[in-house]
């Protein structure tokens, strides 16, 4: 009799419980009234986000084997969705409302500190080092504040990939305001659906719907080959990835599951997620941004499989869970904002203004220490302070601190403060000064190189120059030029009768042989032309891959499509397999075809140089010009943006373009 009297009062307050709160008791069945509250902890999904930005800084240091990097952005993106959510359901279920004041306060306290110290710390570093990139931080600053990043640079056409010259130092800042409209936006649609769809599943499925309508506003607008900034940093070709984390917490709440759990479930849980990880870190090994199946739903299933290692993170039972939440990974999830904040400035105003020479792993460890000094001191000295409220405590022990230091012994715990700021003062000053003047000596031309200005036609390198030059390209391949052997070309009469087409046999003027290219192609035109009179370069400003196919179909039509068909392009962005193969279509099998890879200090160049190798392996008609190579450690021969030629480059240019296209 006790005991049913129990489950009567038992069910009758269930009951009551769910009519005053108005919840359908079979969604809220699995919470218990203490949990309604209380949002679960879940440290595994801090060593998530330390993995998710370890990638995109090594991404960002141009690391091989971390090129598809950025897909750690993804990551970030589906986490803020399951958790802002997580907390938003966790609102709305004791009382049926959200407090959109508090969360947005909360928000604000969370990420504007830590980011205006960043911007001021930008823009002190650019008033004292290099106060000529000022005028152009502002527009950046202005954007970062209001959390419009993202579209200032849709509007503005600037690349996050194809941009030449110094890159913004804000520029990673689009996905920061990419998750700051979602927050701003999200609370407000998310109350409107659990008040006006209070069946959950019809609920999850309409957000499922507007998942997919952002992954196919992504797939309709990226256009293969081009720059794919638009669809990259658009909120709604982003959305979907945020979106699925919302669905992910109405499906899995943090509050709903139990570490008791049987070993075959610890099992399958452990299986799907490191199933999912593999997944993930194949993705962030093998993936470039410039691969079109990514925006064609590679993103989407990316996405997917990220909230599949989520779930399983963020299950109590999970032993994947228990190994993410180890140090020091779940620490680096736990400073992620601020690494994030830090790390792309770091490496941008500490990169060599030129470099030629590859990947300084002395450099890329120095810029990765001083992105997580300075992350630690935003977490423990701006971050947490401000986000908990203790700010004036923080600030009491710091005034104190500074006033002991000269006369008083203190306490402990302020001598401990004051020694962590001197510390990281010290750290901070020697990590940026040694940075600052390795990019220095890096970006140095060697000795006796011009340092200012290109050599104008008064100044040009002497013919016993020249012959060096053109012996220094022709050792790499050991090929004859205009017919004449290596040894035939060492004397300065033998470079002159090349460069005027005519040797002691018969005469190579360069008639045949038809040259396509951008900016590069244009610099060394005149040189082509006093090698080859009779040689048709038609090079444009700005031109790229995918505008081959129509150059080549009009200079067929004009008649002055040679035999011989030189290609230079590459340096002003990727291009797809198809658009290559087009290009050889309509060439055909019986044209000798000479590709030039390219040397441009931006994402694409592998995407680019890989291509054009495979295709010059492929086809015997295909003749690769290795000048990624032959310009190796030449600082000397580009101006400041790593791709256009001084005289010194020009000359080295055209002698291995010369031996390339000779009989």
């Amino acid at each position: 009799m006790d005991r049913r009297r129990v489950v009567l009062h038992h069910t009758r307050w269930r009951v009551n419980s769910n009519m005053e709160q108005g919840r359908n008791t079979r969604c809220s069945s699995f919470i218990t009234k203490e949990q309604l509250n209380t949002r679960r902890y879940m440290p595994g999904l801090d060593g998530l986000r330390g993995l998710a930005v370890l990638a995109v800084i090594a991404y960002h240091l141009n690391l091989p084997w971390a090129s598809g990097g950025l897909l750690g952005v993804c990551v970030f993106f589906v986490l803020s969705g399951y958790l802002i959510t997580d907390i938003l359901v966790a609102q709305w279920q004791p009382s049926r409302r959200i407090n959109i004041k508090e969360f947005w306060l909360a928000r604000a306290r969370r990420l504007l500190p830590a980011l205006f110290v960043m911007l001021t710390g930008v823009t002190v570093w650019l008033s004292y080092f290099d106060p000529s990139r000022l005028s152009s931080l502002w527009n950046d600053v202005i954007a970062a504040i209001f959390y419009t990043s993202n579209w200032w640079l849709i509007f503005h056409q600037v690349s996050y990939f194809d941009s030449f010259g110094p890159p913004s130092p804000l520029g990673h800042l689009w996905s920061l305001a990419v998750e700051e409209q979602f927050y701003l936006i999200w609370p407000l649609l998310l109350g409107i659906g659990l008040w006006c769809i209070p069946r959950r599943r019809r609920l999850i499925g309409l957000i499922i719907a507007l998942a997919f309508t952002s992954a196919a506003a992504m797939a309709i607008i990226y256009q293969p080959g081009l720059d794919p900034s638009r669809v990259y940093y658009g909120t709604d070709t982003r959305a979907f990835a945020l979106l699925i984390g919302a669905v992910l917490a109405l499906v899995w709440p943090s509050r709903k599951w139990s570490a008791n759990a049987s070993p075959q479930i610890r099992n399958i849980l452990d299986a799907i997620g490191v199933v999912a990880l593999l997944v993930i870190l194949f993705m962030f090994w093998h993936s470039n941004q410039y691969q079109t199946s990514l925006y064609y739903g590679g993103l989407l299933l990316f996405s997917i499989t990220s909230a599949v290692l989520v779930a399983v993170l963020a299950h109590p039972a999970s032993r994947l869970g228990k190994i993410f939440s180890m140090q020091p990974l779940r620490w680096l999830g736990v400073c992620s904002y601020g690494i994030y904040l830090w790390h792309y400035p770091v490496i941008i105003l500490t990169n060599p203004e030129l470099n030629t020479g590859g990947l300084n792993i002395a450099l890329a460890v120095q810029q990765s220490l001083l992105t997580i000094i300075l992350a630690a001191a935003s977490w423990y000295f701006i971050e947490s302070p401000i986000r908990y409220g203790k700010w004036k405590k923080y600030l009491e022990k710091l005034v104190h601190a500074v006033r002991w230091l000269p006369r008083s012994r203190g306490s402990q715990g302020q001598t401990t403060l004051t020694s962590i700021i001197l510390i990281f003062v010290v750290l901070l000053v020697v990590s940026g000064c040694s940075m600052i003047s390795q990019a220095q000596q890096q970006s140095l031309p060697p000795q006796g190189a011009d340092k200012t200005k290109p050599v104008t036609e008064t100044e040009q390198v002497s013919k016993t120059e020249q012959v060096s030059k053109v012996n220094q390209i022709t050792k790499r391949s050991g090929t004859e030029i205009k017919g004449k052997t290596e040894s035939e070309i060492q004397t300065p009469a033998g470079v002159e009768a090349i460069q005027q087409g005519i040797d002691q046999d018969g005469i190579f003027t360069g008639k045949g042989v038809t040259a396509i290219g951008d900016s590069v192609m244009i610099e060394v035109g005149p040189e082509l032309k006093k090698l080859f009179p009779d040689i048709v370069v038609d090079g444009k400003i700005g031109r790229q891959m995918y505008q081959a196919p129509q150059i080549i179909k009009n200079l067929k039509e004009q008649g002055v499509l040679g035999t011989t068909v030189l290609i230079e392009l590459g340096a002003n962005g990727a291009f797809t397999e198809q658009q290559f193969t087009d290009i050889l279509e309509i060439l055909g099998c019986d044209r000798q075809i000479v590709v030039i890879n390219t040397r441009v200090p931006k994402p694409w160049e592998s995407v680019v140089n890989d291509l054009l190798a495979q295709a010059a392996a492929d086809a015997p008609n295909i003749k690769l010009v290795d000048w990624y190579s032959a310009s190796s450690s030449h600082n000397e021969y580009f101006y400041e943006d790593g791709v256009h030629l001084k005289e010194a480059g020009i000359q080295a240019y055209a002698a291995l373009v010369a031996n390339a296209v000779a009989p």
